[in-house]
């Protein structure tokens, strides 16, 4: 069994989607730039993973994916344009993505599946733990969900999942989880997970949503497995070997979120994410809130 006691210190973000649900926005730009509000999606991920303790992201991107590494990268002619207009604010803003973590990045060449992407980063993380981040879905900074998920990893060793309670008809767009409860609130044990089952077949209503903190081990595993759901090598399946047998790589513990989560890789929820972020802004909020309430007032 593979255990790292050390500190998590590695960030996983497979970034090298297509981004087909939003054509033709993204023909030319990443998804993961897409702005809510006046920030990039991806942004609000590698901020999460810092505020986790994770200041190491490997990033892995696919062909036109070249704006994600020169967002995060200085960018010294606009730099030194604010400068010259004694535009302190806006300075600050532009260098905030290049100071936030070091950043890698690594192509996934073959659009295999997420599996693939996290095999894509073993020769970055090496024999430590270390956590996955998709960037389509954004959780609430005042919900830390990833520093709880490091913390139960590096006390109780193994693999840990976000798991979020949905209605059962909407199963079968996720992977499912099936649990034993254990002592500790909001913390359980995943004996067993399916890839996108249908309603009737799913062990529970529980869904792993984007979030992982994962040993090493899931690196051999993944090597070893066969293309599955959508003829794509699915992490799903790797955890599905390890919850069987912790003798491989440890325990596979779930963490129930009941926060904020934000589905940017869907169109409505990407816009409700940018209203509700939008009104809770002391900048914007105010203002913003005002004509939202007379729009909806109008409207109905």
């Amino acid at each position: 069994m593979t255990q790292s006691h050390t500190r998590i210190s590695k960030a996983v973000i497979p970034a090298a989607g297509l981004g087909t649900r939003f054509l033709p926005a993204t023909k030319a730009t990443p998804k993961e730039m897409l702005p809510v509000v006046d920030k990039p999606a991806i942004q609000y991920v590698v901020e999460e993973a810092v505020a986790a303790g994770l200041s190491d992201v490997l990033m892995i991107t696919g062909r036109n994916k070249r704006p994600l590494e020169d967002h995060f990268d200085r960018n010294y002619e606009l730099e030194s344009a604010l400068t010259r207009k004694g535009d302190a604010e806006r300075l600050q803003k532009v260098q905030e993505s290049s100071d936030l973590a070091t950043m890698h990045y690594v192509r996934q060449g073959d659009p295999r599946g997420l599996g693939h992407a996290v095999l894509c980063a073993a020769p970055h993380v090496g024999d430590q733990a270390f956590a996955v981040l998709l960037g389509d879905d954004l959780i609430d900074p005042r919900d830390p969900l990833l520093a709880r998920m490091v913390e139960i990893q590096e006390r109780e060793g193994g693999s840990v999942v976000a798991l979020m309670e949905v209605a059962p008809e909407q199963i079968h767009m996720y992977g499912c989880a099936a649990v034993e409860q254990t002592a500790q609130d909001g913390v359980v044990r995943v004996t067993g997970l399916v890839e996108k089952p249908d309603a009737a077949e799913a062990p529970s209503n529980l869904a792993i949503i984007g979030r992982y903190v994962l040993d090493p081990a899931v690196f051999d595993i993944l090597r070893k497995t066969e293309p599955g759901r959508g003829g794509e090598i699915q992490l799903t399946d790797a955890l599905q070997l390890l919850a069987e047998d912790e003798k491989i790589g440890g325990p596979v513990h779930g963490v129930v979120f009941k926060g904020r989560r934000y589905d940017t890789g869907d169109r409505s929820d990407y816009l409700r994410a940018i209203v509700r972020l939008a009104c809770e802004r002391e900048d914007l909020g105010p203002d913003f809130r005002a004509w939202l309430r007379s729009y909806v007032t109008e409207e109905m």
